[in-house]
């Protein structure tokens, strides 16, 4: 057990021993008493505001109403210690799916107890039948009107998946947008985003086909991603990117669940 949960416990148990209960009386008052037990015919208790052992006859006592309510505090506190137990059950299990993370910044695929890295897909930029590899730390110089951010191929050739809800975990290298996204079939290559670049400024306005998805952030710069519905059979990427920037990093992947039949 944790150093934590153990002082909580000791203060709890502290609680417990000072903690006082009331012990009704059918006239409707009562007495404050640290602890009380029947005997017999009287109520024998301990009153705290006289400090000492007092005895009542029996019949004077709501017992049923003294006993509901010392049973309804016991129950609270049994809720508190169970839901203590259960939030450092959640974080050790955090820490330890933290763990079982490689440091080594990219995407990985859960499968069952084991991770599987993603190859990271070499994407080109295509526009005016012009074709440039994308580099995250020295982007192509781009003119004025449309490109696309292309994959070559039809289809993942390193990374299959047969999940329809898969699951990865992310470790960015930047502090940049994450997501997850459809591509489209092109001959020969799968578009992953459609770019428009503004006269002049030479601005870039970026449109994928954005999967919804769940995130969650595990520590910085470490990611949980997966999708909030099943995806259906087709060829999808993780993508990481700062928006306007033309750095997009992808990690594709060919989604074939056995249910498509594909």
């Amino acid at each position: 057990m944790r150093p934590r949960i153990i002082l909580v416990f000791l203060l709890m148990a502290m609680a417990a021993l000072a903690a006082t209960a009331r012990l009704y009386l059918k006239d409707g008052t009562y007495q404050i008493v640290r602890e009380y037990k029947v005997e017999g015919e009287r109520v024998r208790y301990y009153s705290t505001e006289r400090g000492e052992w007092e005895e009542i006859p029996l019949d004077m006592v709501d017992l049923k109403r003294t006993e509901s309510e010392v049973k309804e505090r016991e129950a609270s506190r049994s809720a508190e210690v169970k839901a203590l137990e259960a939030e450092d059950r959640a974080e050790k299990a955090e820490r330890a799916e933290i763990a079982r993370v490689p440091q080594e910044n990219g995407v990985y695929l859960v499968e069952g107890k084991e991770l599987r890295a993603l190859k990271q897909a070499e994407s080109k930029v295509v526009s005016n039948k012009r074709r440039s590899v994308l580099k995250v730390l020295s982007p192509v110089p781009m003119v004025a009107g449309k490109a696309t951010v292309e994959l070559d191929g039809a289809s993942s050739n390193s990374n299959k998946v047969a999940l329809d809800k898969p699951e990865f975990y992310f470790r960015m290298a930047y502090n940049e947008r994450l997501k997850l996204v459809r591509l489209t079939p092109k001959k020969d290559a799968r578009v992953v985003q459609r770019w428009s670049i503004i006269p002049v400024t030479k601005e870039v306005v970026e449109e994928e086909d954005e999967v919804p998805t769940f995130k969650r952030q595990l520590e910085e710069g470490l990611y949980k991603i997966w999708p909030i519905n099943p995806l259906a059979a087709g060829e999808y990427a993780v993508v990481e990117y700062t928006e306007g920037q033309r750095n997009i990093q992808v990690w594709d992947f060919s989604c074939r669940p056995p249910s498509s039949g594909k």
